[in-house]
């Protein structure tokens, strides 16, 4: 990361070499005295000399920093090499000894450098061991927390939704009781109303009947007959049947407002408490669980992961359907996609059975990856794409690189980010797409407008972000921070150095295929050399390509074989 940009050597890309002359041997010792780096037999004899035998000489990561040498604008032939404790200004001894400065207290300004240096280290320390994964564990907490919300949202949703539903149903309860009851109101009035009907249809056949009697009085057949016409009570006509006009029912709208409906489904609210603050760990205690950790590891309790002392081959395995092993992806399950210089994209597991077979335009670049998700992606160089299929064989053409040839491919386990190294006009890029294969970052230059790339031929990312591109024809690993700022180069151990296969481990160690010098280079995350992990003795030919598996073992493939190599070296 940009942070710790300052704090690279510049001889990032070289081993260290003794300082005595003609001396080559590696350098393991330091001289605080002298400010020159040693051998271990140079160290010997250094240390035997009469002359200097009473130097400090510590391991070279324990010496203290050389004092920049800088000569004084007063005293020009003089170093300025003292600190005036009451001034706070560096200055030469003579100064020293000017009125200007008398009874002054003086120190030893390389003393006070070594000081700050500790100091810096120390700042460093605390910074990448506890402030930085404190910092990351609560980005973890802090997601976690977003993800419960949302589950906890959407319960509330729930909730109110079938509250609301019950309510409904309750409402639709009692207005299928206020409609029964209007039925049965409206039955019993209709047949009131049925019964003054029928009263009223007898009534007028009461009447036609009388018509006829009264037209039968008209035409009397005799006096008799009329007589008793007359008296016939007949002649009192009934009254009309009595009727009533019904009283229908009023339905009385409900009194209710959106308050009172709110009452009735409850309501959300925010408890009114102050929020709790994350508990983090001060410097202190994360000191003190350290120290625990080391007592811990005394008594043979579970380590964290180192360098093993020596590597050890685990177990080996033929890939059918390649004739060489030019690029490994690891997949889910530990299974595995390899690929050869024809452009067969085989997956294995890890007994070394087919389980698919791919037909690509790749070559011996690291043209394919494997997504968080399990997507495998791969570069057609030929017709300027990427290819994504899912895992249910869905195929499609994901990115379009227009003019540029893709060669290599790596899909982030930081953010899902897709990295493709490419090449046009005689120069290379890196460029950085989102998930979605939006375009993010394009990256060729360094700061001096320098190219960075020119065939990118394999690519990665280390666990701080850094981008890790072996570029065979620079004959270098370029390191870029995340921001695409150039970090620093690696070339190699031997004079020209052909960089294959790359990938970066859980400690964020570099491990890169040295194609022609038939070694494995380990280096840790800011370049430093730190050794010849594998080698020619170790049965190494070509390798083209690695990566580490989730059981942090080494896959190697190499050029010369089909057969698949797993190494352990972590412990």
């Amino acid at each position: 990361m940009a942070l710790y940009e300052s704090q690279i050597p510049p001889d990032a890309q070289h081993y260290l070499v003794c300082g005595t002359e003609d001396c080559e041997k590696s350098c393991q010792f330091y001289c605080n005295d002298c400010h020159q780096q040693m051998c271990e037999q140079c160290r010997n004899e250094h240390q035997k000399n009469k002359k200097t035998e009473n130097h400090e000489v510590v391991h070279y990561k324990q010496r203290k920093r050389q004092l920049p040498v800088e000569k004084c604008k007063i005293h020009s032939t003089k170093d300025i090499d003292l600190l005036c404790e009451e001034c706070q200004i560096p200055l030469c001894y003579k100064c020293a000894t000017t009125k200007e400065h008398r009874g002054h207290v003086f120190t030893d300004l390389e003393m006070v450098f070594a000081e700050k240096v500790t100091l810096c280290h120390e700042e460093i320390a605390k910074i990448r061991n506890h402030l930085e994964p404190t910092s990351q564990n609560l980005k973890k907490e802090i997601a976690a927390d977003v993800k419960e919300i949302k589950k906890i949202m959407e319960d509330l949703r729930k909730a109110m939704k079938a509250e609301a539903e019950s309510l409904k149903n309750l409402v639709d309860t009692v207005t299928s009781d206020n409609i029964k009851q209007t039925n049965k109101i409206e039955q019993s009035i209709l047949k009131t109303l049925n019964g003054q009907n029928q009263e009223i249809d007898a009534y007028m056949n009461y009447l036609n009947d009388l018509v006829k009697t009264f037209y039968g009085y008209l035409s009397p057949s005799n006096i008799e007959q009329l007589t008793f016409a007359l008296k016939s009570e007949d002649l009192i006509i009934r009254p009309i049947p009595k009727t009533s006009k019904p009283v229908p029912p009023v339905f009385t709208a409900g009194q209710y407002s959106k308050e009172d409906v709110a009452k009735l489904l409850g309501k959300i609210t925010v408890p009114n408490t102050e929020p709790e603050n994350r508990k983090i760990k001060t410097i202190e205690t994360a000191s003190i669980q350290l120290k625990h950790a080391v007592k811990q590891r005394k008594y043979g309790v579970k380590q964290t992961l180192s360098l093993s002392s020596s590597v050890t081959k685990v177990r080996e395995y033929k890939v059918p359907g390649v004739d060489r092993v030019y690029h490994i992806s690891l997949g889910k399950s530990d299974r595995l996609w390899v690929s050869d210089d024809s452009g067969n994209l085989i997956q294995t597991d890890v007994q070394g059975n087919q389980l698919q077979k791919i037909q690509t335009n790749g070559l011996f670049e690291g043209y394919h990856t494997v997504t968080q998700e399990g997507d495998l992606i791969y570069t057609d160089r030929d017709n300027r794409f990427i290819i994504k299929i899912t895992p249910d064989n869905t195929i499609t053409k994901f990115i379009n690189t227009n003019n540029k040839i893709p060669l290599s491919i790596h899909s982030s386990h930081i953010n899902g980010d897709i990295l493709v190294g490419m090449m046009n006009n005689g120069e290379g890029n890196v460029t950085r797409y989102n998930k979605t294969g939006t375009e993010l970052q394009d990256i060729q230059r360094d700061n001096k407008e320098e190219v960075l790339y020119i065939f990118p031929l394999y690519i990665t990312e280390n666990i701080n972000g850094d981008i890790l591109v072996s570029d065979f024809r620079k004959n270098a690993v370029v390191v870029v921070n995340k921001l695409g700022q150039h970090r620093f180069s690696y070339t190699g151990q031997v004079p020209v150095f052909n960089p294959y296969g790359i990938c970066s481990d859980v400690l964020g160690h570099i491990l890169v295929c040295g194609f022609y010098s038939d070694t494995v280079d380990l280096l840790d995350q800011d370049g430093q050399f730190l050794s010849l992990l594998l080698t020619k003795q170790q049965g190494l030919q070509y390798p083209s390509s690695l990566c580490v598996d989730d059981e942090n073992n080494l896959i190697l493939g190499q050029r010369n074989t089909n057969t698949v190599t797993v190494y352990k070296y972590l412990q």
